[in-house]
């Protein structure tokens, strides 16, 4: 059996999204927002709780499309409200909205949303070298300046701790334990 990252060994789904997805370098714009969304989605939850409600949320909030998002109104938003399968918070649900419109704006003035977040790692990923979950900060430095960057341009939710768990998500930071198989797999992709 391999060794993976604790964290990730509560079931079948949390294990795929580690083997799979978390900490691999994400450029898409789509899932970009998609992964902003989940994570201010997460914010006081699990991310276990959030992951499987992912497929809901998908079908909720239109593949994460952020033009579409962007349109949602009231009526909408009221909906959101009645979906058991979703997390139903009104102020994550208005910050989703949002936060769609504030992402449009940056791709238009960064060209993308990808070309904007991966500018604070200077398009590279930071390795990190943790040998325990202990280790693992909530927060960082850089995550304070890529939260405050992005409530200067309207972001709703997205504090530290959330603009964090983003860049481990997307793989702008590589915090798979060093004892972990995908630690030395995601740098070997670089």
């Amino acid at each position: 059996m391999c060794e993976r990252c604790n964290w990730a060994t509560a079931d079948d789904l949390m294990i795929k999204y580690h083997d799979t997805e978390w900490g691999v370098p994400l450029h898409d714009d789509q899932r970009l927002f998609e992964f902003l969304t989940l994570e201010s989605f997460q914010a006081g939850l699990s991310w276990r709780t959030v992951l499987h409600k992912r497929e809901a949320f998908r079908k909720a909030f239109d593949e994460f499309d952020p033009e579409k998002v962007a349109t949602y109104d009231e009526k909408k938003k009221a909906q959101l409200m009645t979906d058991k399968s979703i997390i139903r918070n009104r102020q994550k649900i208005d910050a989703c909205v949002n936060n769609a419109k504030c992402f449009l704006k940056v791709q238009q003035e960064f060209g993308s949303f990808d070309k904007y977040v991966w500018k604070f790692v200077g398009n590279t990923p930071i390795v990190n070298n943790f040998t325990c979950l202990d280790e693992l900060p909530a927060k960082t430095l850089l995550s304070d300046k890529i939260s405050a960057d992005l409530k200067s341009r309207g972001f709703k939710f997205i504090g530290s701790t959330v603009a964090y768990a983003h860049m481990q998500a997307t793989g702008m930071i590589n915090d798979h334990l060093t004892s972990c198989f995908r630690f030395k797999k995601i740098i070997n992709s670089y």
